[in-house]
């Protein structure tokens, strides 16, 4: 059964506007399509984690009180983004199915836990923050996407108590709670904290001796797809007007980011606000569509705009490394 994102303010050089990172399914045995090459081999970036306490340390009253994730990109930003002029991915389209869990018009709607879709909880420089993540096909069974803003400071250090909770809802950890072993992104998001590659992975430790999308399910991933598709995102805003505590969807066609083009990514019509970011966007209008990127960014504190990056061969690289760890 398949039960049916985060964003504060930071202002980038561009005319005032502040930039808002946005911080938030069945098994799947697929084996990941090996990456493509791009012109610059990309490498990966990761950390092993001493998981055995995060799920402990995660008490309801330190999930209540975390901060959206977003500020950690609005540092990485405040840092100096020095991205390039944009370099447009090429290569070609890969698809890794994922399978089915067991079991108004506005810009979001409200929506029921889906089961692979939920909150990660994690600490970075002393702080504890929450964003969203999904779980997403893998050989190792036990993948989990989210930002890379939400597993390493971008630049800086990876995060620790690092933990995803699948299908939270109002406190409740329905699937439990589980602890990373390691986390990956890309050394463009480690190294300089480039927009462009805010993409990051978790993997996760088996709990009660179960792999996780065994039990949450997973879903399928897509990489070098077509531009201006339709997207549907979920995630978890916990900035105000939201409250943190369910699941929020967006959907809408994507275009190019206007502002800021150097990073590549696309845009969709959505308001979710801080702690959503790293919720997955699916392809089409439903959570059953590939996953093709994260919740990343937004602009102002109203922002009615949510952005996301590219997933090409860089992020696929990141991708493949994390699920056959």
């Amino acid at each position: 059964m398949r039960t049916p994102k985060t964003l504060a303010t930071s202002l980038l050089s561009l005319s005032a506007a502040a930039l808002l990172a946005v911080c938030a399914a069945g098994s799947a045995s697929a084996t990941p399509a090996p990456a493509a090459q791009d012109k610059e081999t990309s490498l990966v970036a990761s950390q092993s984690l001493d998981g055995a306490q995060a799920a402990e340390y995660w008490t309801p009253e330190r999930m209540k009180s975390a901060i959206p994730g977003d500020v950690l990109a609005n540092k990485a930003l405040a840092r100096g983004n020095k991205s390039p002029a944009a370099t447009v991915e090429k290569g070609s389209s890969t698809q890794i199915s994922g399978k089915a869990a067991r079991g108004k018009t506005t810009l979001h709607a409200d929506e029921s836990p889906v089961s692979n879709i939920g909150k990660v909880f994690f600490t970075m420089g002393g702080s504890n923050y929450v964003c969203s993540g999904n779980s997403v096909s893998a050989s190792n069974k036990s993948t989990v996407s989210t930002a890379g803003h939400c597993v390493n400071e971008g630049p800086g250090a990876f995060a620790t108590n690092f933990v995803f909770v699948p299908a939270y809802l109002n406190g409740a950890a329905p699937y439990g709670k589980w602890a990373a072993k390691a986390l990956y992104t890309t050394t463009q998001w480690s190294s300089a904290g480039d927009m462009q590659y805010d993409t990051g992975f978790a993997v996760v430790t088996p709990l009660n001796g179960q792999n996780l999308s065994d039990v949450v399910g997973s879903s399928g991933v897509q990489f070098n797809a077509a531009r201006g598709l339709t997207y549907k995102s979920y995630g978890y805003p916990a900035a105000s007007p939201f409250d943190g505590q369910s699941l929020v969807s967006c959907t809408g066609p994507a275009s190019d980011d206007p502002n800021n083009p150097q990073f590549n990514a696309q845009g969709i019509p959505c308001d979710m606000t801080g702690g959503s970011s790293g919720g997955p966007w699916f392809i089409g209008t439903s959570s059953s569509g590939y996953q093709n990127s994260i919740n990343s960014y937004g602009y102002g504190t109203r922002s009615t705009v949510m952005y996301g990056p590219y997933w090409g061969s860089v992020i696929q690289q990141a991708y493949t490394t994390a699920a056959a760890s």
